[in-house]
């Protein structure tokens, strides 16, 4: 396992449709079974009001952390972003197609700004600037979630392959994603240069996540 961060081609980024839609589908149950959807439902049940709310997902491919916050709080209102328009018809509405670097959206337009399994994609100087445009967006809180950089993560999907079938896009990239991930002290470090000084980081163990939650001060406590 590399020391540092490394960066590499995965595959789901240039497959055609029909290819990409069974990798999509695998990012789906690895939400499931390894409590990605259960992480970032105590995350915004941490902050979420009574009352409706606004949601924007950053990344949000399929849509389907949207499907999850709805079941999980009606009175949400959530919109999946992507810049990737054959992934996103698959998502409910509301959508918006567009670069998560380059957001066309007006300071605190959204209640919360979230984003799952997204950020290892980047180099740290851009994750630096997106995670400082989505604290300009958000009202209330950032949240993110995603893999934590260690060896039990690299070989999990490997180890698992005969049990939920995984696509061969997702055997390649699930390695390539963990190389690209975080250790704690890392995310930590990127969330205070982008100006998040409320940011709290925490590990979920055995589930190799990483979990970032800053809310604004007037909606701590």
């Amino acid at each position: 396992m590399k020391q540092q961060r490394l960066i590499q081609a995965e595959l789901l980024e240039g497959a055609p449709p029909e290819l990409a839609w069974h990798s999509l589908q695998d990012l789906v149950r690895i939400n499931r079974y390894f409590r990605g959807h259960r992480i970032m439902r105590g995350l915004l049940a941490s902050v979420a009001p009574a009352t409706p709310f606004t949601v924007l997902d950053v990344g949000a491919a399929t849509g389907e952390l949207a499907r999850q916050i709805h079941s999980w709080f009606p009175q949400a209102a959530v919109t999946s972003l992507d810049r990737n328009q054959s992934h996103l018809a698959h998502a409910p509405a509301l959508r918006l197609i567009a670069d998560a670097s380059r957001l066309p959206l007006a300071p605190q337009s959204f209640d919360f700004v979230v984003c799952s399994l997204f950020l290892h994609h980047f180099p740290d100087a851009q994750i630096v600037e997106m995670l400082a445009a989505f604290h300009q967006v958000a009202r209330r809180a950032v949240i993110v979630s995603d893999l934590e950089r260690n060896r039990l993560a690299y070989y999990t999907l490997a180890a698992t392959r005969w049990i939920f079938g995984w696509s061969p896009i997702t055997l390649h990239d699930g390695p390539v994603s963990v190389q690209a991930a975080f250790r704690k002290r890392e995310l930590s470090e990127l969330a205070r240069k982008a100006g998040l000084d409320t940011a709290h980081i925490r590990r979920h163990m055995p589930w190799c996540r990483l979990s970032l939650l800053a809310a604004r001060l007037r909606e701590r406590g």
